[in-house]
């Protein structure tokens, strides 16, 4: 990855396994970098965040225009931050990120969104 920075001293608990999945399929990025936030790591793309692997959850960055879409698709959930709903924001069971596809799937679906954003 162009830019990475390693997360360091992570205490909380992460799936590192789909921590790594998620940088397998960034590393050709540009301006990629790693932060701990939302109770894990977040991967930050022009400093505009993607996603974030947790414990037992991927939250994915969709936008508003594809979050409904989003939604319905398996595994997805209204990713909710200290008990409010985050439009634009999505929550992945295990199950829809366990494989590279998976995790190619959500990823593309939010990068799409990401790169229309202004660096910050």
């Amino acid at each position: 990855m162009n830019s990475k920075t390693q997360p360091t001293g992570l205490t909380v608990p992460f799936d590192k396994k789909a921590a790594d999945r998620v940088r397998q399929f960034l590393q050709s990025k540009a301006e990629v970098t790693e932060r701990k936030m939302f109770g894990g790591v977040a991967f930050m793309v022009r400093g505009n965040m993607v996603c974030a692997v947790g414990k037992e959850h991927l939250m994915v960055r969709v936008g508003l225009s594809q979050y409904e879409a989003a939604l319905r698709a398996p595994h997805a959930h209204i990713m909710r931050f200290t008990g409010k709903p985050m439009r634009g924001y999505i929550t992945v069971d295990p199950a829809g990120y366990e494989t590279r596809n998976g995790v190619s799937f959500w990823l593309e679906k939010a990068l799409a969104f990401v790169l229309t954003l202004p660096p910050k």
